[in-house]
């Protein structure tokens, strides 16, 4: 079976049955080569229901989570993305499918470097990438339709609430270290109306406004 197959049975077998209804976040997992964002070593587990590590104690979440993550944002192709945590770069690459711009922050240089080199080899050019504290956000570009954080938070870190445009969402994961609660908001009049979705466990959120090294 070759990795288009491998991809189809992902997404008939993973995503469908499990909820995931929006046809244009379908076709994206359908397209985007999953495969080439794991060390080799790993690919035979490339589209395995699971989370994988991709070095730096960090992880590719399973595709379900994925899924999930990006049908909450309700992209329709024309929104502004922050996302926070580029890890493999495969969320991100997801994310290019969908919207018209990405603008990422990963603070780990080593990881920021491999995802930087897997967007040029696949000739993404709606993503824009950069090194450094993600809880901060990216001021100079704000504000953001769509803001998608990557890792678990005790909370919301407070610059990406001023970052989010006015009817913008917002999805992060929020809790503890261990386990996190999906939560999308969504900003009404400067507040934020909240949901709670899946229960998860993310790798956490390190920074300024997070979790901090030594918690």
């Amino acid at each position: 079976m070759d990795y288009k197959d491998l991809r189809a049975l992902m997404v008939s077998t993973q995503l469908i049955p499990r909820g995931i209804k929006d046809k244009r976040v379908l076709d994206a997992m359908e397209r985007v080569p999953r495969h080439l964002f794991v060390d080799s070593a790993a690919r035979a587990y490339a589209y395995a229901d699971m989370p994988l590590p991709i070095g730096e104690g960090q992880t590719i979440s399973q595709p379900y989570m994925v899924a999930v993550m990006t049908e909450l944002l309700e992209l329709n192709g024309t929104e502004k993305v922050l996302e926070i945590g580029i890890g493999s770069g495969y969320q991100t690459a997801v994310l290019a499918e969908l919207s018209k711009d990405v603008f990422t922050i990963e603070r780990i240089v080593s990881l920021a470097e491999k995802a930087k080199k897997r967007f040029q080899d696949l000739s993404y050019e709606n993503i824009h990438l950069k090194t450094g504290d993600g809880t901060l956000g990216w001021p100079e570009e704000a504000p953001f339709d769509r803001i998608i954080i990557t890792a678990g938070a005790p909370d919301i870190p407070s610059p990406l609430i001023e970052q989010l445009a006015e009817g913008g969402v917002m999805v992060i994961p929020v809790g503890g270290l261990s386990s996190q609660q999906l939560r999308k908001s969504r900003k009404n009049r400067g507040n934020l109306i909240h949901e709670y979705h899946t229960p998860c466990v993310f790798v956490p959120l390190l920074g300024q406004y997070a979790w901090h090294n030594d918690d």
